[in-house]
């Protein structure tokens, strides 16, 4: 069974065998390549009968299994979907690879009647329900702080899938009433609001009456000499990130913050760059709030827009500090895993730590910008 978006692109494939279950099922990514799913793969620890994803530059067209083996997750009955299974490692998918699974299980849950669908999986992490977000409904609807009640396994799922549009020159758009997510030229374009969670995501999507391809801006060089952002501005950086994300990755999120170089320099049609070891921050970014503090003329506004600065750097550069430090507690032992990702073990900070980084963070970029 094949599907086609509106422009009669495909989008996914699912082949069944005689009695029923699922043979094999292929679904396509933004950037084009195809994820396949093997039912029944293995029985390899940690669940003992499991399924495994691979990845395909193109449709994989052979009836053996072609490509790279990714990673497998927990078996399911594919006819009767009640659960959404845990992934043994979500850092070897590609981006959107978990999303368009997600998506796949959504969609075939719906079709089956599923209702509700709950996680009881081991990695309970924020970027997981970010991922859910795209692709299910929580509930209860009006759950005062729904990562936390995720974290703590106390949320169910209704299927609700997105459409899927693949457009020209790598054009993808994610459409569930109103369009929710852009990719294009490997950069993510988000909705801020998703049910009653704000997602902070540096790249907006805004309404357009339809989500085709319009116009494409034409890249410029972005040519210049780069230079160091002092460290308590990353370490204050860090710090509104850790503050506004879940309390067991806040540590974490400071960890791998302080293993990134972080430097203001030139950056083409965007704000920031961002490599395994350098995160580059738009020259333009500094400029802009040099001329809004040189406008500013005393010390408690000029104090007020480098605190906006911080968050506002805070936002660009979340995401990415959020995954990383999942990786790295995905790459601990089970139980260690467990431990961390306990939202009842892992109380918010209470020293005045955060604060206290924060507010080093703002004298440091005012002496930057010679405020």
């Amino acid at each position: 069974m094949k599907t086609f978006d509106p422009h009669g692109n495909p989008v996914s494939e699912l082949a069944w065998v005689a009695d029923g279950s699922l043979e094999r099922a292929s679904v396509r990514l933004p950037d084009g390549s195809w994820l396949s799913i093997e039912p029944r793969a293995t029985t390899a620890a940690p669940w003992g009968l499991s399924d495994r994803v691979w990845r395909a530059v193109q449709f994989p067209e052979s009836r053996g299994w072609s490509g790279e083996p990714l990673t497998i997750f927990e078996a399911l009955d594919w006819t009767r979907i009640d659960r959404i299974p845990p992934l043994a490692e979500p850092g070897r998918l590609p981006p959107g690879g978990g999303t368009a699974v997600l998506n796949l299980i959504a969609e075939l849950a719906r079709e089956q009647g599923a209702t509700r669908l709950a996680y009881r999986g081991p990695y309970p992490t924020e970027q997981l329900f970010l991922a859910l977000l795209e692709s299910f409904r929580y509930e209860p609807e009006h759950a005062s702080d729904p990562l936390t009640a995720f974290m703590a396994g106390d949320l169910a799922w209704a299927p609700a899938p997105h459409e899927r549009l693949f457009g020209a020159d790598g054009l993808f758009v994610q459409r569930r009433g109103r369009v929710e997510k852009v990719v294009f030229g490997g950069a993510a374009y988000y909705r801020p609001d998703w049910q009653s969670v704000t997602r902070h995501a540096p790249r907006r999507v805004r309404d357009v009456p339809e989500g085709d391809l319009r116009h494409v801006l034409q890249p410029v060089a972005a040519d210049g000499a780069s230079r160091p952002i002092a460290p308590e501005i990353r370490a204050g950086v860090a710090a509104a990130v850790a503050a506004g994300s879940a309390a067991p990755l806040a540590s974490v999120i400071e960890d791998v913050a302080r293993a990134v170089a972080l430097e203001w320099g030139a950056v083409a049609r965007d704000l920031v760059v961002i490599e395994p070891d350098r995160i580059r921050v738009s020259e333009r970014f500094r400029r802009a709030l040099t001329e809004a503090l040189t406008a500013a003329r005393e010390r408690g506004p000029r104090a007020t827009l480098a605190l906006a600065a911080i968050v506002e750097l805070g936002v660009l550069l979340g995401d990415e500090f959020r995954s990383r430090a999942q990786a790295r507690l995905a790459a601990l032992p089970p139980e260690a895993q467990a431990a961390a990702l306990d939202p009842r073990g892992t109380p918010p900070p209470t020293d005045g730590r955060h604060a206290r980084a924060i507010a080093d963070a703002i004298e440091a970029l005012l002496r930057d910008v010679g405020a």
